[in-house]
């Protein structure tokens, strides 16, 4: 049996604690509660569209020992919660980040343009601008891959400051949370974040980030705390 929530305790836990003890029922309700708190109803109501979407898309899908929607419920969460914003397309955005790179043919038979043609239709061009600017490219065999995400990481977010805030949430939760991953899958997720901490870093702290310098400086701290565990897995690989 699911342990109710009490909300009280609910809005005030972190949100890795409220995983361990609730899971998908505690992030949802955690998200419920600050939601409530948007002024304006046709934004709240995107929101709930956006995860009922990607509570479709993503209901079968797992990352190791959670369901993967744990993990896009933080995404969204985190940007409320700590990183301050709340403009309903981002945190739209944030629920829907990966449902173009994972579930392109449940959206639209013609892939990713007929995927991102679907968002902007029932989301908005802003939302399926920075779903677009998060979604990894299909790789090439001509370079590495991991190469090709940093690539497209820089490119697609120097043109995108909002597209910044999803991915530094989207990253902190891959990065930080890495310890959750076991195996070899997290020394090449390891191999794969390593290098781009110092790009997402300095795209963070621009100026035109829109971002308040307490959400900088709490990104920054997390992304430190991500390079550390990534150098601590690369040497227990190599040992």
């Amino acid at each position: 049996m699911i342990e109710l929530a009490d909300p009280c305790i609910i809005e005030r836990m972190p949100l890795h604690d409220i995983t361990a003890r609730y899971g998908e029922r505690g992030l949802r309700q955690r998200l419920t509660i600050e939601i409530a708190q948007f002024a304006e109803a046709a934004g709240r109501q995107k929101i709930e569209q956006g995860l009922d979407l990607a509570g479709r898309l993503h209901r079968l899908d797992r990352r190791q020992s959670e369901p993967y929607l744990n993990h896009v419920l933080r995404v969204a969460l985190r940007i409320i919660v700590h990183y301050d914003v709340r403009p309903a397309d981002i945190i739209c955005a944030a629920l829907l980040h990966d449902t173009v790179e994972d579930h392109a043919d449940d959206l639209s038979p013609t892939g990713r343009p007929g995927a991102l043609a679907v968002l902007n239709d029932r989301f908005g061009s802003q939302v399926a601008d920075l779903v677009q600017a998060v979604t990894n490219p299909v790789y090439t065999p001509e370079s590495g891959k991991h190469d090709q995400y940093r690539a497209h990481l820089a490119a697609s977010l120097e043109a995108h400051p909002w597209a910044r805030v999803v991915k530094a949430s989207d990253f902190t939760d891959n990065g930080v949370g890495l310890h959750y991953t076991t195996g070899p899958k997290a020394a090449e997720l390891a191999r794969k974040y390593a290098p781009t901490v110092p790009l997402l870093a300095d795209l963070i702290a621009r100026p035109d980030t829109p971002l308040t310098s307490q959400a900088k400086a709490l990104i920054l701290r997390q992304l430190n705390t991500a390079a550390e565990r990534f150098a601590a897995i690369s040497q227990q690989e190599g040992r």
